[in-house]
């Protein structure tokens, strides 16, 4: 009686199965070393190893940025691709808000301290440069003038700005900066991390500042530094020039902020850059301290309306954005730059600023006089 049964062997990535030598399911087999079995071993064994052969598998791309609904964020046309960035949701969200917090309280306290002691030297520089500047004058009227000289143009075209247009040129330079380096291919990576703002992002503070400065697109960045120009006058006449940068900058890590908190509120991560956080709190603090002052649009110069009216449009118009969700800006850095822009005006201005004297005098003295030596107290 013959024996059934299998042997099982690997060929390759394949199965086979074949009978033992001499052995049959159905009777005796030729002998082993006879063609026909060959034959038969060798077509059997090319069957099986493409039967059992698997199908490659398709390599899908991966998309971190999907929020915790499960919805994928649609990028908007203002911000670089994101395919290729991975990012990194915190299993505790708000755990990620902490470094954000303690970063944004102590940037905000560095630039208004470093803003009061930058009025003082600025006004220390001014007595000196007016007992500098009769001298000048007095070596501009001897001394042979030089006609068509670039320098001089450059000079003459600089003098003609007002405090608040030289204030922000530096601003827009950087902005210009950082735009021309969006263009560098080899660059996205590093912009993509340091120069977009994300709480699923792995660089979590710096990027707070530094978005303020990044633009990806050629519009955004247009619009902004046009808006910026426009009102810089306005808000140096009425901050000042040291005072305006220390508000400005604070404004940029604090509208960033409001979008962490957002973000990590809704689940709808990614990420926003750009200066719209920082130049709402200018808008709102220059319609909040003039509100009947009359504003247009550049399209539609003929079209004017106050400024309070422009302020509470907007507004609106930001909350509208947040609590629906519409992804084209960051409504959440909008709101929070307007409520900051209206807060300080309103009442930063006085809990903040006009504060400053201690600090001022401690700089004094470090300053000029160094500590004072004995134990005898003022």
């Amino acid at each position: 009686m013959a024996w059934r049964g299998w042997v099982r062997r690997g060929w390759g990535c394949g199965q086979a199965w074949v009978l033992p030598t001499g052995m049959s399911r159905c009777g005796e087999l030729p002998s082993a070393g006879s063609p026909q079995l060959l034959e038969r071993r060798f077509n059997f064994f090319i069957q099986q190893k493409c039967g059992f052969r698997k199908a490659p598998r398709k390599v899908e791309p991966r998309r971190p940025d999907t929020g915790s609904s499960g919805e994928s964020y649609k990028r908007s046309a203002l911000i670089p691709p994101v395919e290729e960035t991975v990012f990194y949701p915190s299993p505790y969200p708000i755990r990620t808000l902490v470094k954000p917090f303690f970063f944004t309280v102590g940037f905000t306290g560095c630039a208004f301290g470093s803003a009061a002691i930058w009025q003082y030297e600025s006004l220390k520089s001014r007595v000196q440069s007016y007992f500098d500047g009769i001298k000048a004058d007095w070596l501009d009227s001897i001394r042979p003038q030089k006609e068509g000289d670039f320098r001089k143009e450059i000079n003459k075209w600089w003098n003609s700005l007002s405090d608040g247009q030289r204030t922000v040129t530096g601003i827009i330079a950087a902005n210009i900066l950082v735009f021309c380096l969006w263009r560098v291919p080899s660059l996205h990576r590093t912009m993509l991390r340091y120069f977009t703002s994300n709480p699923a992002s792995k660089v979590l503070c710096s990027p707070m500042l530094l978005s303020t400065f990044s633009h990806f697109s050629l519009f955004h960045m247009a619009a902004n530094m046009y808006v910026l120009w426009s009102f810089s006058s306005s808000i140096v006449n009425i901050l000042g020039q040291e005072q305006f940068v220390a508000v400005y900058l604070s404004a940029g890590v604090i509208s960033n902020f409001v979008s962490y908190v957002c973000k990590v509120a809704t689940g709808r991560y990614g990420p926003s850059l750009g200066a719209s956080g920082a130049i709402m709190t200018v808008l709102a603090a220059v319609c909040t301290k003039i509100p009947e002052g009359r504003l247009a649009i550049i399209f539609l110069p003929l079209f004017t309306f106050t400024a309070g009216n422009a302020l509470k449009a907007i507004i609106a118009m930001d909350t509208a954005g947040m609590i629906l969700g519409w992804k084209f800006f960051d409504h959440a850095a909008h709101l929070g730059g307007a409520l900051f822009g209206i807060w300080y005006i309103t009442y930063g201005h006085e809990l903040i600023w006009k504060n400053r004297e201690p600090l001022v005098k401690l700089w004094h003295e470090m300053r000029t006089n160094g500590p004072k030596k004995g134990g005898g107290s003022k």
